[in-house]
């Protein structure tokens, strides 16, 4: 069921539906791709297909990890910088990062589970936040990561 199918629902549950759309849909911008195909770089930066998979995977660890489960990003073992998390090693492929990212989205679910959206979380550098921001901000960030895998994608398929 799309988050499209469920307009009367409460909120929890429509942020959640969005929020896992928007999971499946970066991990989808691979599907079918080759290990090259995935780490292909076609813009100045460090973006590639699996360093998108790679940062949003990242990204959500620091939100649900850090800033809602209070252990700083040092702790888990991340790297410190948005643009790090981008950054591929040799030993990352389609099916490490894939990996990796549902272990975070199944920690983050975890971390959520039994916490209102009014809960104020304090493990943001930046000071408190309610778990409402939190899935607002985890959303924006899906949502904007998989128009640039969109693109990535439709560029490395016709090249």
């Amino acid at each position: 069921m799309g988050s499209f199918d469920v307009p009367l629902a409460d909120e929890r549950t429509q942020l959640d539906a969005f929020t896992e759309e928007y999971r499946g849909a970066v991990e989808a911008a691979l599907d079918g791709l080759t290990e090259e195909q995935a780490r292909r770089r076609l813009v100045p930066s460090a973006t590639t297909l699996l360093g998108l998979l790679k940062h949003v995977t990242w990204m959500q660890r620091v939100w649900f990890e850090e800033c809602v489960g209070g252990t700083p990003r040092r702790e888990l073992g991340l790297v410190g910088t948005p643009d790090d998390s981008f950054r591929l090693t040799a030993e990352d492929t389609v099916a490490s990062v894939t990996a990796a990212h549902r272990e975070a989205c199944a920690t983050a679910r975890e971390a959520v589970a039994d916490l209102p959206l009014d809960t104020v979380v304090t493990g943001h550098r930046a000071g408190p936040r309610t778990l409402r921001w939190v899935y607002l901000q985890v959303l924006r960030e899906l949502a904007h990561h998989c128009g640039h895998a969109d693109v990535l994608r439709e560029q490395v398929l016709a090249g």
